[in-house]
């Protein structure tokens, strides 16, 4: 619905629901991956992780961006207990992070960058997400079952852990998805 948008979109980015929620909002885009190292310095909290990381991701692409293309880079954290949750690396820390989040409050941030060669806008958004308590035999179940290797906090709203955890949310439950399409859609247009 960007008429006349002067740019051809590049999403880079391996999240299959990344790549789901820009098609929805009716874009018309290419994809590219890269291999991308996701660490930072450990001074940064909050909203600081996912910015900085969208930002380090955008950087890797750039030298391959032509003029009349813009890039959107994103990352996504889960923050709970003034710490970060990235992406498991195994069953049992995925086991670890659904038991610390079950009967738990905590917040998703997502931190987008749209780039041309000349111009960097990047943005965040949050959202409040409150658990109920899991039983760990439904943790072990969406685990074995979902593989949610991939995703920041060990989880997936969209699939069966969302429907049966998630209570309440306080915000975008796209930006929970990895990608809040209302702020990206507004600087979009605002481009």
């Amino acid at each position: 619905m960007l008429q006349n948008f002067p740019y051809k979109i590049v999403l880079a980015s391996k999240s299959p629901r990344r790549q789901f929620l820009i098609k929805e909002l009716g874009l018309d885009f290419e994809l590219r991956t890269l291999d991308v190292d996701e660490s930072f310095p450990e001074t940064l909290i909050r909203e600081q992780i996912p910015l900085y990381l969208s930002e380090h991701k955008a950087s890797e692409f750039l030298s391959d961006l032509g003029v009349d293309e813009l890039l959107i880079t994103a990352d996504t954290i889960v923050w709970i207990n003034n710490k970060v949750m990235n992406k498991p690396q195994d069953r049992a820390e995925a086991i670890a992070m659904l038991t610390e989040l079950s009967g738990n409050k905590h917040e998703v941030f997502t931190g987008v960058c749209l780039m041309t060669k000349y111009k960097k806008v990047t943005f965040f958004d949050s959202t409040e997400v409150y658990f109920k308590q899991l039983s760990p035999t439904e943790i072990e179940y969406y685990i074995d079952k979902y593989q949610p290797y991939d995703k920041a906090g060990a989880y997936g709203a969209q699939e069966w852990i969302g429907y049966i955890a998630v209570e309440k949310i306080i915000g975008s439950y796209f930006n929970v998805m990895g990608l809040p399409v209302h702020k990206v859609y507004e600087q979009l247009s605002k481009f």
